[in-house]
């Protein structure tokens, strides 16, 4: 009877021993976290259709400024006109001592009478069979020779004076009377400010500057206009980057009559609009943009509404509340707008709120 109790009491305590343990390892198994999920608001994504619109800075200038030159040079006898000065057509800026000029002038006359007397006395000596046909024609030759000479003096001679090929103002004056200065030396440089013909001129970057195309209206604003703006449209494009800017530029004619006075060189702001609509990008919320340069950022995206995404973008325009995203959201579903400074690349999400 005893033997039997305490074989009881020992199955009963190993019982109870694996029970406990059993508990034990229950309590631990529910004690492990699950994963954390973190709450994400969610925004469709969708190709945008729409213009790009865009700002740019240049100096006003017009499309005729010239630099005006002697074709044969010499000594500077006289100017006649100063920067800022007002010209008009025809008007005589500057011209060069003409002695030598003359000089010259002179000799071709005179070779023109010696080539004549040539030619008169080998033709008679020709008609007396005295000369052969081969020295009349070289005698002849040499006749036109001194003509053309006397016609290249005299065309060369007419631009031994500078005079204005427009209305407008002198810009610069490069140089100085009793100055020397060879064929084609820059004297001044004029443009026809008079005419109307003011232009905007504007460096782009060569985003921009692909963008942009001629017939594109633009809205030009400047100190010197006040509160006033102009309308403008964009002329040409250059083809080639200025190294001396580093840019695109971009010439903008103005649409209207400027009321207040330009100046060449004056600085202005134009706001571009594009014709050439964008497929290929989206608008985001500034506030979903992560780690922006400018140029590229990171968003994070979701294709099934539980992990999240990191990925990068390249991005266009950027405004106060919108960012335009060009390129790497093309195999995304779902932007996350709100959550993601605490995400992760491979980050389980739980959307709260869907646009």
């Amino acid at each position: 009877m005893k033997t039997l109790n305490l074989f009881t009491l020992v199955v009963v305590t190993l019982t109870a021993s694996v029970s406990l343990q059993a508990c034990r390892h229950s309590d631990r198994t529910n004690a492990i976290p699950a994963a954390d999920t973190i709450p994400v608001a969610l925004m469709a994504l969708q190709h945008s259709s729409s213009t790009a619109a865009f700002e740019a800075t240049g100096t006003f200038t017009t499309n005729d400024e010239t630099l005006l030159s002697f074709k044969s040079g010499g000594v500077i006898e006289r100017m006649y006109v100063r920067e800022g000065d007002l010209v008009r057509p025809g008007q005589l800026l500057a011209r060069v001592h003409m002695d030598e000029v003359d000089a010259r002038a002179s000799q071709a006359r005179l070779a023109v009478e010696k080539a004549q007397r040539d030619y008169d006395r080998a033709h008679q000596l020709y008609r007396d069979s005295v000369s052969t046909l081969e020295q009349l024609q070289n005698a002849q030759t040499a006749l036109r020779m001194a003509q053309q000479d006397v016609k290249s003096i005299q065309f060369n001679r007419q631009y031994s004076e500078i005079r204005s090929t427009s209305s407008g103002y002198v810009l610069a004056r490069l140089a100085q009377e009793g100055q020397v200065v060879g064929p084609g030396t820059p004297v001044f440089q004029i443009n026809g400010a008079n005419e109307g013909n003011w232009e905007l001129k504007v460096g782009m970057s060569d985003r921009q500057w692909a963008a942009t195309q001629v017939g594109d209206t633009a809205s030009v604003q400047a100190d010197a206009l006040g509160d006033g703006k102009l309308k403008a449209v964009v002329r040409r494009k250059a083809e080639g980057l200025d190294p001396s800017t580093g840019t695109f530029s971009v010439f903008l004619g103005l649409l209207e009559k400027p009321k207040h006075k330009l100046a060449a060189g004056m600085f202005a702001t134009a706001k571009l609009q594009s014709r050439a609509r964008n497929n290929s990008s989206w608008h985001i919320p500034y506030a979903a943009l992560l780690d922006g340069d400018g140029k590229e950022g990171y968003v994070f995206v979701t294709n099934d509404n539980r992990i999240a995404k990191r990925v990068k973008v390249t991005l266009g325009p950027i405004n106060a509340d919108q960012v335009t995203v060009l390129s790497g959201l093309e195999d995304a579903k779902g932007l996350i707008v709100s959550g993601s400074p605490y995400l992760v690349d491979g980050a389980s999400i739980r959307v709260v709120k869907q646009n």
